[in-house]
């Protein structure tokens, strides 16, 4: 069994949301992704999304996209990544850590199974896979369930009921539901509308729900920990680490307390 089910079975217990930020490998270096891990389980990030840098990120805004840009340009490839998960795994144990990314990367190691198998034995405990759609990723699901780990799949307001029941069948450690109808990084936010989706969502599946897309403050985040299991939040991190490339650490960590006090303020 991966991290994240005994890790939001026991938030849950207590009562508390998960607070889960992304931010890109290599982003803004190799040697500053893992102390940025580290940074945001001290700020109170209970799980940790991990992009893997691709050149054509079709889900992502511009933040994100210069995120990735900048990895590439530092030479983060897909095993580089697992090894940064490795080595955040020699003084961190128990915080669940989750790839994020597309399938190109994956598809170019040439044998995916050999993949999900070498990302467990990294410490890995769960994949989204932006552009694995869930009718195609049967054989995926079953790999990353034999290696102990989580496939996450995304969910958006303009998802069917059919697709909701499909995606609940396969999925496992939580599903990830998207604000909007847009990319990573947009201003407007409508809880009202979040809500009344994930009841729909709720029908199919007890699997716990965390909301991304469009959360931007503390605001926003503690609006979500009403409604949902957990909030996501990655522009509004990255663009931190864009600010003060030197300081990103310490600028993540502060935006992340703040966040964190919100969502338990709820």
């Amino acid at each position: 069994m991966s991290r994240i089910p005994p890790t939001l079975k026991a938030l849950r217990g207590a009562g508390r949301k998960a607070l889960i930020p992304y931010i890109t490998a290599g982003d803004p270096s190799r040697a500053a992704t893992v102390p940025l891990m580290h940074a945001m389980v001290r700020a109170g990030a209970d799980v940790l999304e991990l992009g893997v840098p691709f050149s054509d990120p079709m889900a992502d805004g511009p933040v994100i996209q210069r995120s990735g840009e900048r990895a590439l340009k530092n030479g983060v490839s897909l095993r580089d990544v697992l090894g940064m998960v490795k080595e955040f795994r020699t003084t961190d144990a128990t915080t669940p850590v989750v790839l994020m990314g597309y399938a190109n990367p994956i598809e170019a190691i040439g044998n995916v199974v050999e993949f999900v198998r070498d990302a467990a034995a990294a410490g890995v405990d769960g994949l989204i896979v932006v552009d694995y759609p869930p009718e195609e990723s049967t054989a995926l699901a079953a790999a990353v369930r034999d290696a102990g780990m989580d496939l996450i799949f995304l969910l958006a307001p303009t998802s069917t009921v059919e697709r909701v029941a499909l995606v609940a069948r396969l999925a496992s450690g939580y599903l990830y539901y998207v604000s909007l109808a847009g990319v990573t990084g947009a201003s407007h936010f409508d809880l009202a509308d979040v809500v009344q989706h994930l009841a729909v969502i709720r029908r199919y599946t007890d699997l716990p729900i965390g909301v991304g897309f469009g959360i931007r403050d503390a605001a926003t985040a503690r609006a979500v920990a009403k409604v949902a299991d957990a909030a996501i939040i990655g522009s509004r991190v990255i663009q931190e680490i864009e600010a003060a490339p030197q300081a990103a650490a310490e600028r993540v960590g502060a935006l992340l307390r703040e966040i964190r006090n919100a969502m338990d303020a709820a």
